[in-house]
């Protein structure tokens, strides 16, 4: 069992062990014996790292947004031109996901609880974020539409046309695989998505080159 020697490897378990249990239950549903056995810490050092099931499920939601973050903004923060760049960071949100699928089912239940006026956690969720990743990629399109390597499109409707076209996939696995009749979490069929994602953005998002010159010189 886990013990106070050794915090950075405890506390990481419990997150890991809370994530699973969050997004397959809800804050409501979920138990935290269930978390501690899982997470092999008894259930008093897991109340001593978090006072409460809420103040736990709040780390869990920090930890999932705070990786995503850190990864996009790896991206964001190179010095790639437009049609590279808004393409990187869509790969990276992707691969994220991809390696964490249990988040896109935390989000859908943050943003339930949030819709329910239940969350605590929003604001800070979204000032922390969610709302740095969306001003930073917002900067990107904006640029690239200035410099003549995109179609004018809105951001606000733009970015959010990204994320949900990463998140549904995995969040939708169980109904899809119903309706086309193979597993589309294999990792061939993962990699068959992501590549029909980045066609799909840059289908929708890009000019023909030649037009770059021609915003650079206008």
């Amino acid at each position: 069992m886990g013990s106070r020697g050794q915090p950075e490897e405890s506390r990481a378990a419990i997150l890991r062990a809370a994530a699973y249990e969050f997004a397959e239950y809800g804050i409501a549903g979920a138990r935290t014996d269930t978390i501690a056995r899982e997470a092999r810490v008894n259930k008093a050092l897991l109340y001593y790292y978090f006072k409460d099931k809420e103040t736990l499920y709040g780390a869990v939601l920090d930890d999932a947004f705070s990786g995503l973050k850190k990864t996009v903004f790896q991206v964001l923060d190179g010095d790639l031109p437009p049609r590279e760049k808004i393409l990187a960071y869509a790969g990276a949100y992707f691969d994220f996901i991809a390696l964490n699928q249990l988040y896109p089912r935390l989000m859908q239940r943050e943003m339930m609880r949030a819709r329910e006026g239940q969350s605590p956690h929003i604001e800070k969720v979204i000032k922390n974020y969610i709302q740095p990743i969306f001003l930073r990629v917002s900067e990107v399109l904006r640029q690239g539409i200035a410099e003549g390597y995109f179609r004018p499109v809105n951001p606000a409707h733009f970015v959010q046309s990204i994320v949900a076209m990463i998140v549904f996939y995995f969040s939708s696995a169980p109904m899809m695989q119903k309706i086309v009749g193979f597993n589309p979490l294999t990792p061939e069929r993962i990699a068959e998505r992501r590549a029909s994602a980045l066609d799909f953005i840059s289908a929708a998002l890009f000019l023909p080159k030649r037009n770059a010159s021609q915003g650079a010189r206008s």
